[in-house]
Parts: C-alpha cells; structure tokens; sequence
C-alpha cells in the first residue's frame, strides 16, 4: 500500500498545526492501576518526538480494553497519560472527555510542541461502528491525521479509518506515523521483494487460524516451517496416529490438499516431546511423529525438528516468524519455541532481515531477551495476521495515496 508517510510532510505542515494521532496504548496494568509494560507506548515515541521538535500540536487517541460504548472508570487512560509523560520528559495533560466542548478547549489551548490524550475511544458507541458523525467531531479537532496503531489497524473503527476518511475529504494530510510506516515496510518487504532464501515459521494452536496465511505465503516462501499444535493435524493428514494431541478434524482433508500442493516448500516437525497432561510436573517422552502413544498429547516439537529447523534458518536471509512452536508459557514445553527465537536472532546477526509477527512470538522473544536481535518485532497480532493473509487493513487504506 503506498501511502504518504509523516517523513514526507514538510516542517511548514506541521509547525503550529493540531495534529490527531492514533496511538496503540491498549496496554496492561498492574493492580495499583500503573502501567505494567510500557512496549506500545516506548513504540511511538520516534513519532511523537518528531511532532513535538517540528512544533506540531499533539492529539493523541487510543482505545484501551472492551467497555462495549461506555465509561468504564478501570479503563481509562489516565495512567497511561503518567507513564507516557514520564517517557517523554514533558507534561501530557489527559482529558476525560474524546469529544465535545472539553476535547475541543483541549486542543484549541494547546501551543507549539505540547501535547494532550484524550479518553478511551471505546467509551464512544460510535467508535467500533465508525459512526460517521463521530468521525466528523474527531476531524473536527485537526489539521493533520497521524496513524502510528498499527495493533489497531486492521479495524475499520471512527478513530482509525473514519476520521481519515474525513480529514482526507476536506483535502487534509492523513499519513502512517513513524512505528506505522515501518510494519508496512517491514511486512510488505518481506511480501513483494524478500532476499532469498526466504523461510516462514508458522506455530500455534490452530490450522484454521493460519490458513489464509499459509495460501498467501506459499508462493512467495522458499521453505515454511510448520510447528505447535497445528502440526497435528497435519500429522493425520499423512494418516499418522496422535493420541489426545489437539486436532482439527474437519481441516485434515484442507492439511493433505495443503502438503500436496506445498510439496517440498512445507517442512513439518519429525518428532515431539509428548504428555498426558498440559501442565507442569507432567511425565515427558520424546517420541518419532508417526508415534504418538494412545492417551498422550503432542506438546512441542522434538530435538530432531529443532535441528531441522535450525539447518533451514542458517542459510535464510529472509524470516517470518508467527505462533510458538509448543505450550510456551510452560518450560518443559518452550525450548522448541526457545531453540527458534535463538535461531531466527542469530540469523539476524549474520546480516539476515528477521521478523516477528506480533502475538504469543513477539511475547516470546521479549521474554528471552531477544527482541533487539531481530530486525523487527511487530506490534500488531491480529493485524499482522491479516496484513500476511493479504487483506486490506482498513486503517491504513483510509490514509492519503502517495502520488
């Protein structure tokens, strides 16, 4: 999608102008109500300094949990307000209002360089039904649009696409924010002009859940790697026995269309590390994929698939990683997703381009200290997963064409 980006806006475009940004601040608290990971927040920062050097007048909006259209007091974002305020050095004044003669003051006070959030989109009924009339009133706050939620992306909500639509209309600039423009450059590079050998890891729970990425992927990768419980099912779809592993029947005629049609290109794991029970302290065996034991579940893959695996991505150039190899969040099920992230890092040491693509992956690598070895790590799940399934994200198709 080529769309005009906040680095192609001039000084002359910014300098005393209200600019309305949508951030991702959709962040978790601790109980004391403070911020607990501040990952999306430190993640806009680029942007809103840009802003603020070039004496721009910041508006940010965000979304925060599931009010379902009402205030929701444990949901506002005053706390993120603290946090980003902190980050920046500044103040950031919060409002609790998004819309109407509050919000309006709000951004009508603000001078050059300064800064406001305003409350939860979500408390808005019309946010999540694009209600062209809130577009409207959230227009009416700005010169310039920035969207910088890549996380959020992927909804065609007021604050995300209608207020775009809007601003674009009246002939006023709305662009991709900094942390925006590079998940677009950094998904799409990977897409249209990937240095090869290019190799897809896909892992998690559910076939269904990848499908549309695995046909959007199968033409473009050189090898796909296929891991977690989803391995499962095509492991009945080579006719293979697999105890009480977690399979998707009615998708194991789409698994063997799939490996038919993949041939060579799809590499699935050879043995895992199996137990009755999906919790800790479980009895574990390593066993061949053709022999699973009756009563037993597939829950990571095995240290044969590991050193497959490993040979692949060290002579990658290109990697695209989303979903864990196995029960991650338990430790004698995590070193398949572990072995990876060390894997796809290393990779990026040698000079290769190293993605993640958000979710349960991006949680992972975090976890083990890995995220500043990889080339990116996307801060968006559900909207990475669509923008690699080859959809159009409704907030990013709302922004103004680059001529």
């Amino acid at each position: 999608m080529r769309k005009l980006g906040l680095r192609d806006l001039g000084p002359e475009e910014l300098r005393g102008r209200r600019v309305l940004v949508r951030v991702d601040y959709n962040v978790p608290l601790n109980e004391d109500g403070t911020v607990a990971d501040d990952t999306r927040i430190t993640a806009t920062l680029p942007t809103l300094r840009l802003l603020r050097q070039a004496g721009a007048r910041v508006i940010l909006l965000s979304h925060f949990g599931r009010p379902k259209g009402k205030p929701v007091p444990a949901m506002s974002l005053r706390p993120v307000a603290d946090r980003l305020a902190g980050m920046l050095g500044s103040e950031v004044r919060f409002v609790e209002a998004t819309v109407g003669r509050e919000a309006e003051a709000a951004a009508g006070e603000l001078g050059d360089g300064e800064a406001v959030l305003l409350e939860n989109t979500r408390f808005l009924p019309g946010e999540e039904a694009n209600d062209g009339e809130l577009a409207r009133h959230l227009a009416g706050l700005a010169d310039v649009y920035v969207n910088d939620a890549f996380g959020a992306a992927h909804r065609a909500h007021a604050s995300t696409a209608g207020v775009a639509e809007v601003l674009r209309g009246q002939g006023k600039p709305a662009v991709a924010g900094l942390l925006l423009q590079r998940e677009l450059d950094y998904l799409g590079g990977a897409l249209e002009a990937p240095e090869r050998p290019f190799v897809a890891v896909l892992g998690g729970a559910k076939i269904s859940g990848k499908i549309d990425v695995i046909e959007h992927l199968l033409p473009s990768v050189d090898r796909l790697l296929i891991g977690g419980a989803m391995a499962n099912t095509f492991f009945r779809a080579l006719g293979h026995d697999t105890g009480a592993s977690l399979v998707e029947e009615e998708r194991v005629e789409l698994a063997r269309t799939l490996l038919d049609r993949a041939g060579a290109k799809l590499v699935l794991p050879v043995d895992a590390i199996v137990a009755r029970e999906v919790q800790a302290g479980e009895e574990t065996r390593v066993v061949a994929r053709e022999a699973i034991p009756e009563g037993f579940r597939a829950l990571d893959v095995g240290p044969q698939t590991v050193a497959k695996f490993r040979r692949v991505l060290e002579s990658a150039r290109t990697v695209l990683w989303n979903g864990p190899m196995g029960v991650a969040e338990i430790p004698a099920f995590a070193r398949g997703t572990e072995a990876v992230a060390a894997t796809i890092a290393a990779a990026t040491d040698r000079g290769a381009v190293t993605i993640v693509g958000g979710g349960d992956s991006a949680a992972a690598v975090a976890a083990l200290g890995l995220a500043d070895r990889m080339s990116h790590v996307s801060t968006g799940g559900g909207a990475s997963l669509e923008f690699l399934e080859g959809k159009t994200l409704p907030g990013v198709a709302a922004l103004t064409d680059r001529r």
